[in-house]
């Protein structure tokens, strides 16, 4: 992203607030993993959204039609010693020249110097809950301004939830900001492509989730959007399966749910295929099940319609199909109102993506599905997921966990596939490992 998208991305904001009121974000602190040694940084996603800056400890404070400076940055201040530790800091001048702040004060001053910002504001936009530490100081300012009130100072008056606002801003993807996200779909396609030319009997799922990873580094995404998922057979019945530690069956399915992070986007895409290269009959049957409720949910994603359309379509699908090869038994519209299909079809759909992997919006506006509009990215991911021992449930379908996931924006006559290059189809799958041996 540009400063120019930053800056943006601030004006649109402080057109929302009006004069008269104040935004406070803070970015995300640093975590320890163990003692003294950290996890690799990353700024809060709201922060850095209107901000760019990368640096932990920093505080960005919107001021609409404040006369000196409309955005100021707190953030740390240049430290040759520390730096020679921990690398470069932007300090107060960086924090101006590279990140575009209208002025910039230490992090250190934030006590001293925003007490009397807030004096000057009657309406505070603040995300609380987010940052217990920042929570109790915001408390300790206001209560500094109102002991003023007899010295005619009269300070905030009201609370708004900054994230609300922020969130739907974050809903609606500009440009850049699809491609980018187009092109980490890119690179995680990739990978899982070259996870389906290596996998075989008898590696380790750990092998599948160090190829992937190594494949987006290589391509320049250094980090993962969340913890690969590497289930092969029963593991892939585990929703959240993260610990990617058994051996790889003949025999078997294995599920890949991996995506890398490309400046700040995640991708997210999931992959089902047979780890010897050859779907079983069974497999086969229950994998192209799947992939039609997915292409029936894709096809609802369109601008217009509602959120839970491309659900109630994955949901219609695959209800039918589970009475046709006898896993269900009943009418298809009574088993669809008392969810039966819950049992093998547990998780929604697809959520939006964007920063987070699980990214911010509202679903629903007043009790309503919302509706889907040009600028949206969410994923389409149904599944299906038969754990052995399934009452009733012939043995042949045991053990298959299956999901299709991919990342899809809403156009304005349509959809766009962003991770379409990693196969899906049985075909393809099976070409591409055959080629892979």
């Amino acid at each position: 992203m540009t400063r120019a998208e930053f800056a943006r991305r601030r004006r649109q904001l402080a057109r929302m607030m009006g004069p008269g009121s104040i935004a406070i974000l803070p970015s995300a602190p640093v975590a320890h993993r163990n003692r003294d040694a950290e996890y690799p940084y990353r700024p809060d996603s709201d922060f850095f959204y209107l901000t760019g800056f990368p640096e932990p400890e920093a505080v960005a404070v919107l001021i609409p039609g404040r006369r000196h400076a409309e955005y100021v940055l707190f953030c740390r201040e240049r430290d040759p010693e520390k730096e020679m530790w921990e690398g470069a800091r932007a300090g107060q001048e960086g924090a101006k020249e590279e990140y575009g702040a209208d002025d910039s004060f230490p992090i250190g001053d934030l006590d001293d110097i925003l007490p009397r910002m807030l004096e000057q504001c009657e309406r505070v936009f603040y995300a609380m809950g987010c940052n217990p530490d920042l929570d109790r100081r915001m408390s300790e300012w206001i209560g500094q301004v109102r002991t003023r009130a007899r010295a005619g100072v009269q300070g905030p008056l009201e609370f708004v939830a900054l994230d609300h606002y922020l969130h739907d801003m974050r809903l609606y993807k500009s440009r850049s900001e699809i491609k980018t996200m187009r092109q980490a779909a890119r690179i995680s396609a990739r990978a899982h492509r070259r996870l389906m030319q290596l996998c075989r009997p008898g590696l380790a799922e750990w092998r599948l989730e160090a190829e992937f990873v190594y494949a987006c580094v290589s391509a320049g995404a250094r980090y993962q959007a969340y913890r690969p998922i590497v289930g092969g057979g029963a593991n892939g019945c585990v929703l959240h399966y993260v610990d990617n530690g058994d051996e790889l069956r003949d025999g078997d399915l294995v599920l890949v749910d991996a995506g890398c992070e490309l400046e700040w986007y995640a991708s997210d895409i999931t992959r089902t295929y047979p780890v010897n290269g050859r779907f079983s009959p069974s497999q086969r049957a229950l994998y192209e099940l799947v992939l039609k409720a997915q292409l029936a949910a894709i096809a609802k994603v369109q601008p217009g319609n509602h959120w839970d359309d491309p659900h109630k379509a994955a949901v219609r699908v695959i209800t039918r199909g589970l009475v046709e090869l006898g896993i269900l038994r009943g009418q298809v519209s009574s088993l669809i109102r008392r969810e039966a299909y819950k049992r093998f079809y547990m998780h929604r759909t697809g959520h939006w993506l964007g920063m987070d992997v699980h990214d911010v919006g509202d679903y629903k506006i007043d009790g309503a599905w919302r509706l889907l509009e040009p600028g949206m990215v969410l994923t389409v991911e149904p599944g299906l997921y038969i754990p052995a021992g399934s009452k009733g449930v012939a043995k042949k379908w045991w053990n298959i966990g299956i999901r299709i996931e991919d990342d899809v924006v809403v156009t304005r006559d349509g959809h766009d596939i962003l991770s379409k290059d990693a196969p899906k189809t049985v075909a393809e799958i099976e070409a591409l490992m055959e080629r892979g041996k």
